[in-house]
């Protein structure tokens, strides 16, 4: 006697084997742990993106990244129509002189970052700060920007 499986998604009786199973209970939790830190470990130098907080107060849009650990000149901020671009690179520490790690998890290599703009923003009117590795660029709204109320009328 042969021991099957009801597999509905298939349609039909498949024969069952464990290991199947056990590959994808695997895969199913390497995919949870990966959406869970957010990211997966940077083991070379490449592309990757800061994380950030966007949020808006009476007078501000705010922006928050998270970019530890750079200088000033590595981080550059441009505004091109209604895009925020912020780009950089951080650059691997070469003071350590054992060879071996153990683990490698921070990020390397070059950073780019496209937000867009609220049109309530003026762009002109723009201030960024970089404290214990948070960058945080305030963009003033614009004075002029009020809810108009539209009447509907029955036709």
């Amino acid at each position: 006697m042969v021991l099957q499986r009801w597999r509905p998604r298939f349609g039909s009786l498949a024969r069952w084997d464990p290991f199947t199973d056990i590959l994808d209970i695997q895969q199913e939790m390497n995919r949870l742990f990966d959406s869970f830190f957010g990211r997966t470990s940077a083991l070379s130098e490449g592309v990757w993106a800061p994380l950030v907080d966007i949020y808006e107060t009476k007078e501000h849009v705010v922006v928050k990244a998270e970019i530890p650990g750079m200088k000033l000149d590595d981080i550059d901020i441009t505004i091109v129509g209604d895009t925020l671009t912020l780009k950089g690179a951080r650059k691997r520490e070469t003071e350590v002189k054992e060879e071996n790690y153990y683990r490698v998890e921070r990020s390397y290599g070059a950073f780019q970052r496209a937000i867009p703009l609220p049109s309530v923003v003026d762009t002109n009117k723009v201030k960024a700060t970089y404290k214990d590795g948070i960058l945080e660029v305030k963009l003033s709204k614009k004075g002029e920007v009020k809810t108009k109320e539209i009447k509907i009328e029955v036709g």
